[in-house]
């Protein structure tokens, strides 16, 4: 029962950032970031979003190795934890000015099925960080949460750049899969 408290929280922390997405007039053109407007930001924020996905594998393999899971992979050191957390701290931080831009030039949208997808993982990305902030801090959930939490944070990573990155890289173009 005790695992109901962290997925109330990505719901509500997703519906909040979907309500305010929803609401919120978007400015496309009149939204900056760090200079740039309109089409200028789509260069900077799919290399952002590369470099957090590029973070989000880190975090991947460096859990995969202080859980031991990688197969013929010595035992951790000891500063993989301090990696593991400051490639964490690093990845959210990166995601911030991503977001921000989005929020306010965008909101959140449903007309087409690519941005549809990549606005509501973007709004649960958010809610499954705050839900893995709290199963990281307390010792009450099962053991399988973490792996859980974690795991859905790099899949929403590899969501959000397929929808954004992959696709203005692919010249505005989502290739299959």
């Amino acid at each position: 029962m005790v695992v109901v408290v962290p997925l109330v929280l990505l719901l509500a922390v997703a519906a909040a950032i979907y309500v305010f997405g929803r609401n919120h007039i978007p400015n496309y053109s009149g939204t900056g970031l760090f200079g740039r407007t309109a089409q200028g930001t789509l260069p900077l924020k799919s290399w952002l979003a590369t470099g957090v996905l590029g973070l989000a594998f880190v975090q991947l393999g460096s859990a995969l190795w202080m859980y031991r899971v990688l197969p013929g992979v010595s035992a951790p050191p000891r500063r993989l934890g301090l990696v593991h957390r400051g490639s964490g701290v690093a990845l959210v931080l990166v995601t911030l000015p991503i977001a921000y831009h989005c929020m306010f030039a965008y909101g959140v949208q449903r007309f087409d099925t690519r941005i549809a997808v990549h606005s509501l993982a973007g709004c649960f990305f958010y809610g499954a960080f705050a839900a893995k902030l709290t199963i990281v801090r307390s010792k009450r959930f099962p053991g399988w949460t973490l792996p859980v939490a974690g795991g859905t944070l790099v899949l929403l990573v590899v969501l959000l750049w397929y929808t954004s990155a992959l696709w203005y890289f692919n010249d505005y173009h989502l290739p299959a899969i």
